[in-house]
């Protein structure tokens, strides 16, 4: 069974483009997508995901205050455009941080280190 994962970023395309991206690596289900951070608290905690994908800008709440309000907690790989939240991101057991555009490479370098952590 593949682990589930979960897409959260406020850009209809950086979304779609991710989806496309993990469709052509089929290690993970993208059971869910969420555009602000009130509904990706929601749909960690109601999909219950093993992998996050969080975008750190996202309306209402950031990427970093929706690990803080949801009860449930994936691995994460942050998927932003900013550099300067990769320190708090780690301090938050970050699997991964990519900085956007990230190609398919990147991102399959991430998935194998969250596919990894889930094995131990």
């Amino acid at each position: 069974m593949k682990p589930t994962a979960i897409i959260v970023d406020d850009e209809p395309l950086a979304r779609a483009r991710l989806r496309d991206l993990l469709a052509e690596q089929p290690v993970v289900e993208v059971v869910g997508e969420a555009a602000d951070g009130r509904a990706a608290v929601r749909l960690l905690d109601e999909a219950r995901p093993e992998i996050a994908f969080l975008d750190i800008a996202l309306p209402d709440l950031s990427g970093l205050e929706v690990l803080a309000a949801a009860r449930h907690r994936p691995l994460v790989i942050f998927t932003t455009a900013y550099d300067r939240y990769a320190v708090a991101a780690f301090e938050l057991a970050a699997v991964d941080y990519l900085l956007k555009p990230f190609g398919a490479e990147r991102l399959r370098a991430a998935l194998e280190r969250a596919l990894d952590w889930l094995r131990r």
